[in-house]
C-alpha cells in the first residue's frame, strides 16, 4: 500500500497546547474546547483562542485527537492500478485532487491517497482500512457495474461519494461524467457526416462507465437506422498503447472503420500513429473523436475534437458530497448528491472528413 498525504499549507511552530493555554491565561481545557468548536465556549473566547493559535502556530495532536474523537480529520480517495488513468500518465486525478483537497481544506480536512496493490481485490482493500479506522470518510472511483465496496461502506454506515455509477440500486451520493451525452453528440457528428462503419473503443467490460457508453453506442446506431457489428466494439485500457494497437487491428478488418470514437484519455494519441504507420491521415482518411482534451492530446495535429471539463471544478463537488456525508456536518434532510458532470465539446478538425 502506498499513501500520499494531501495536505493543507500550515505555519509549522512548536507551541503545544499547555503553552496556547498558558499564553491565554486559560485552562487546557478551555482551549481545547475552543478549538474543537464546543458550544459551552463563548463565541469571543472561541475566536482569541482561534486567532492566538494560528499566530503561534498551534498544531494539535492528531494522534491524541483521533483517539479521544474518533475521528482522523482525513478523507480517503482509493485509486487503483488496474482501472485508473494517473498510472497510465494521464494527468486528469492531478488535476482533479487539488480541486478535492482545495473543498476539503475549506473544511480543514486533509485528503489521503490511498493505491491499492496491483491485483488487490478492492473490497479487501477497503476492509483492510476500514477495520484500521484509516479515514473518516471515502472517495471511490472506477466503480464496477455491481461494486462490492459500495455495499460494503453502506453496510457499515461509512460516509462516501463514488466518482461513477453502478448498474445495481443502490441509494448512494455519486458523480459521474455524462457519458451519455458525450456518446449521443459524437455519434451524431459521425453519422450526420455520413459514417456507417464506426469503431468504439471503450474501457474494460467490468468498468460500469464502459456498459454505459456501450449501450449509448448502440442506441446511436440504431437512432442513426445502422446496424451493430461487434468487431468494430474493443474493450480494453484505453491508453495511448491500446489506442495504437486497437486502431491498427480495426483498419486491418476487411471493412474497416471510417470512423473512430476513442472513451480515453491518451488513446488518441496511439490512435494518430497507428493510421499514420499504414498511411492514413487522422482528419483526412479516418474521423476521430476522443474522450477529453487531456495534455498529450492537446498537442495532435489535426487538433483533436473532443469534450472539456473543469477537473478543479469536479473535485470541489466531489469534496462537498462527501463532506454532506460526514457526522454532524449537514443537515439531516440535505438530498444525497447524484449528479451527471456535463462535458463540452471542442470541435477541432480530426472529425471533418466524410466516409
Amino acid at each position: 500500500m502506498t499513501l500520499v498525504r494531501i495536505a493543507p499549507s500550515r505555519n509549522h511552530g512548536r507551541m503545544d497546547i499547555r503553552q496556547l493555554a498558558k499564553h491565554l491565561g486559560l485552562s487546557i481545557g478551555t482551549v481545547s474546547r475552543a478549538l474543537n468548536d464546543r458550544k459551552d465556549v463563548s463565541p469571543a473566547t472561541r475566536e482569541r483562542v482561534i486567532a492566538a493559535a494560528r499566530t503561534h502556530g498551534y498544531i494539535p495532536n492528531q494522534s491524541g485527537r483521533t483517539l479521544r474523537s474518533g475521528r482522523t480529520g482525513t478523507i480517503g480517495f482509493m485509486l487503483t492500478l488496474e482501472n485508473d488513468s494517473a498510472i497510465h500518465g494521464d494527468p486528469f486525478f492531478m488535476a482533479l485532487l487539488e480541486g478535492l483537497q482545495s473543498g476539503l481544506g475549506e473544511h480543514d480536512l486533509d485528503l489521503v491517497v490511498l493505491l491499492a496493490r496491483k491485483g488487490e481485490d478492492g473490497l479487501t482493500f477497503l476492509r483492510r482500512h476500514v477495520s484500521r479506522g484509516t479515514v473518516d470518510g471515502w472517495v471511490l472511483s472506477g466503480t464496477q457495474q455491481d461494486d462490492a465496496r459500495i455495499a460494503f461502506l453502506l453496510e457499515r454506515g461509512i460516509p462516501f461519494i463514488a466518482l461513477g455509477r453502478t448498474a445495481t440500486a443502490h441509494d448512494y451520493a455519486w458523480i459521474d461524467l455524462d457519458f451519455e451525452g458525450v456518446v449521443a453528440e459524437a455519434m451524431s457528428l459521425f453519422t450526420q457526416a455520413g459514417h456507417r462503419r464506426i469503431g468504439l473503443v471503450a474501457p474494460p467490460v467490468s468498468i460500469n462507465n464502459s456498459q454505459i457508453v456501450l449501450a449509448c453506442y448502440r442506441a446511436a446506431l440504431e437512432r442513426a437506422g445502422l446496424p451493430f457489428d461487434p468487431v468494430l466494439v474493443h474493450h480494453g485500457e484505453t491508453d495511448e498503447s491500446d489506442g495504437e494497437e486497437t486502431a491498427r487491428a480495426l483498419m486491418a478488418l476487411a471493412d474497416p472503420p471510417t470512423a473512430l470514437l476513442l472513451m480515453g484519455e491518451t488513446a488518441p494519441v496511439g490512435a494518430y500513429r497507428a493510421l499514420r504507420s499504414i498511411g492514413l491521415e487522422p482528419g483526412r482518411d479516418v474521423a476521430v473523436i476522443g474522450l477529453r482534451d487531456s495534455p498529450a492530446c492537446r498537442a495532435l495535429s489535426p487538433d483533436l475534437t473532443c469534450f472539456t471539463l473543469t477537473l478543479g471544478d469536479l473535485g470541489l463537488a466531489l469534496a462537498k458530497g462527501v463532506v454532506a456525508r460526514l457526522p454532524g456536518r449537514a443537515a439531516e434532510d440535505e438530498p444525497l448528491v447524484q449528479q451527471l458532470w456535463r462535458m463540452s465539446l471542442r470541435a477541432g478538425r480530426s472529425h471533418l472528413t466524410a466516409s
